[in-house]
């Protein structure tokens, strides 16, 4: 698209559902909606302008909207990465993320979350107009039983893969609270996501369901949505051709999406912070794992996890 767009994004508000577009450009851009990408109306321009501004949007609030941006210098697909549900924090989709090759993945297709146990019968209906087909949960036993997930009507497929490397899961980390280096036990806890058998085992049916054509739209998610997520969010991306820094941008991201979940409890318990926020160490932690094991991450992506990238790509990539 050139320089005419620097930024854009599509804002919707968790609590009051208004969504804005904003919009960091020059020249003149329209643009288009629909409920699907398929199904936008390339007739009658939902809203034109001129150059940069937070602009509010007249569409259906309880419904997932996609649009069109239409400039002089092409098209962008786009959907607010963050999505608003009342009952959770760090729910996000992984589409709209530029790669290495220039194109872009799909918006609407996979989405990563944390737990899905206090989702609200509008954050229920909101998913199911995507509709989200699948979910994998990575919660160990005793998680799911004491917050079950609450599913949107469309979900035809559940996949419990747990994800539990150890004691090193949050809830192990805080029982030795007082005896403990939370930053290294969770440098290490990546480490062993990604070296450890049954965690590898883990990753390697998730891959396996991901590029089932049939699965998305998918949600994979766990308690916080930043660890096991974290990681298999950045697995993903890695094979689909992006970036590095953008992928840690994205892992990042969840410290901001998760304040409102954990704040109060950091601010009483200051040395658990750790434990519920991310830091670049962690996943790079994890991610240095696999360099020294297996040369690269496509390495490890290819011949450990058996993804075939060319497959992901073709289903997740525009």
């Amino acid at each position: 698209m050139g320089k005419v767009i620097q930024k854009v994004y599509i804002i919707k508000d968790k609590k009051t559902k208004a969504t804005n577009l904003n919009i960091e450009a020059e020249g003149y851009w329209e643009l288009y909606a629909g409920t699907s990408f398929e199904s936008i109306d390339k007739t009658t321009p939902i809203l034109t302008g001129n150059g940069s501004g937070i602009f509010p949007l007249n569409v259906n609030e309880s419904i997932r909207i996609y649009f069109e941006l239409v400039t002089n210098n092409g098209t962008l697909l786009l959907a607010e990465r963050h999505l608003p549900m009342v009952g959770g924090y760090n729910f996000r989709d992984l589409g709209g993320f530029k790669t290495k090759e220039g194109r872009y993945t799909k918006w609407g297709k996979l989405f990563r979350a944390d737990e899905l146990s206090n989702l609200t019968e509008e954050d229920l209906q909101y998913l199911s107009s995507i509709p989200i087909t699948s979910v994998i949960d990575f919660r160990a036993q005793s998680e799911v039983k004491r917050t079950p997930d609450k599913l949107p009507h469309t979900v035809r497929f559940t996949y419990p893969i747990a994800i539990t490397p150890g004691n090193l899961s949050s809830e192990g980390i805080q029982a030795n609270l007082l005896s403990t280096n939370i930053d290294t036990q969770m440098k290490y806890m990546n480490r062993l996501l990604v070296s450890d058998p049954p965690c590898v085992r883990a990753f390697r049916i998730f891959f396996a369901i991901v590029q089932n054509n049939l699965s998305a739209p998918l949600i994979f998610h766990c308690s916080a949505g930043k660890d096991r997520t974290g990681m298999a969010a950045a697995l993903v991306l890695y094979s689909l051709g992006v970036d590095e820094q953008t992928i840690m941008e994205d892992y990042l991201a969840s410290k901001i999406y998760l304040s409102d979940k954990y704040d109060a409890f950091i601010a009483k318990y200051p040395r658990a912070e750790s434990i519920f926020t991310v830091k670049k160490m962690f996943l790079k932690a994890g991610i240095n794992q696999i360099k020294r094991d297996h040369g690269s991450v496509m390495d490890y992506l290819t011949k450990v996890l058996k993804v075939d990238i060319v497959r992901m790509r073709r289903l997740y990539l525009e």
